[in-house]
């Protein structure tokens, strides 16, 4: 073999496999468009009315198309209008919860699903708080879908999400604390909290993150100080009180005088006198006036009026006597 056939030869062999990987790059392209077919090619989008309000259903297919679909809200329940042409045909079909879902006592409930009246085959594929995504298998010549619910219309209410925890800075306490008016002698307030139980209840729940010095604007030792004091004075007795007895005057009468606390008769003067500005004068007697009783007074004037009818009836018996008298010696 000479060296021109050699060469046509390596040719003619190269050129076979050029085209050997002409076939090959031309496969795989095929592959990967049946691939990226099957993935775009059947995914769509179906409307369908609920009670007035119209919602978007996506969905995708395999060996099967989807030619309508209608809701029921008795049952609560939509029903697709298929044509299944491959043995099994494929529906996945997704549903916003807010549009229709199948909940029972607040959890997930399982879907029904039946074809031509019959359960077939399906799986729960995709479920997130948003949506949920079933894939059906459909046996050859399935003509309707029904796929049974709950609800139509949930409205989801969003779990709020936990706020962060930021750290809360210390707040600054004011000093003096607002109760105090620090125009006041700080020992006012250490009274009451030494001696009334109730006021240093009511200092301990609202002044909690305070100290009773720190409240007072005063250290430690000047409280400990001020309540030493104030312990020591309700301590002590407090002094009662002798009311002095009031001094005795005693008046003596005339002619006596007032010696060692007894009136004795004044022998500095002769009787019948007293003592009057250093010299003895005599003392009047005392005169006391005719008292009369009108009960006496009554007493004679009854006893007069019946001596004047006694000494009248004598005389008019006497008068009577000497008429008599007289007539008889006539």
């Amino acid at each position: 073999m000479n060296n021109h056939s050699i060469s046509q030869l390596q040719s003619e062999r190269l050129r076979n496999l050029a085209n050997g990987n002409s076939l090959l790059k031309i496969s795989l392209g095929l592959i990967f468009f049946t691939i990226l077919s099957s993935a775009f090619v059947y995914a769509e989008t179906i409307s369908v009315n609920v009670d007035g309000t119209s919602y978007d259903i996506d969905y995708t297919v395999s060996g099967m198309s989807v030619s309508g679909i209608e809701s029921d809200p008795d049952f609560i329940s939509l029903i697709l209008l298929v044509d299944v042409t491959d043995s099994p045909g494929v529906l996945d079909i997704a549903f916003d919860r807010t549009f229709f879902d199948s909940i029972y006592e607040g959890a997930d409930d399982d879907f029904i699903i039946l074809a031509d009246g019959d359960e077939p085959n399906f799986s729960e594929t995709n479920t997130t708080s948003q949506s949920r995504t079933l894939s059906i298998e459909l046996p050859s010549g399935t003509e309707e879908v029904e796929i049974i619910g709950s609800v139509f219309g949930r409205t989801i209410e969003e779990t709020p999400s936990e706020p962060e925890d930021i750290p809360e800075e210390p707040s600054q306490k004011q000093i003096p604390a607002a109760f105090v008016d620090p125009s006041k002698d700080p020992k006012v307030y250490v009274e009451r909290y030494v001696t009334e139980s109730s006021y240093k209840a009511w200092f301990e729940e609202n002044y909690s993150d305070y100290t009773f010095h720190e409240a007072l604007d005063i250290s430690k030792s000047e409280l400990d100080k001020l309540i030493a004091e104030i312990e020591k004075e309700n301590s002590e007795p407090t002094p009662v009180e002798t009311p002095e007895e009031p001094t005795k005057t005693t008046e003596c009468g005339p002619g006596t005088i007032l010696k060692d606390g007894a009136c004795v008769l004044d022998e500095r003067c002769g009787p019948g006198t007293v003592l009057q500005g250093d010299v003895c004068v005599v003392l009047e007697p005392q005169t006391s006036a005719p008292t009369t009783s009108f009960k006496g007074l009554g007493k004679d004037l009854g006893y007069g009026v019946i001596a004047a009818f006694i000494v009248t009836g004598a005389i008019a018996i006497i008068l009577a006597l000497m008429s008599k008298a007289s007539k008889s010696s006539d």
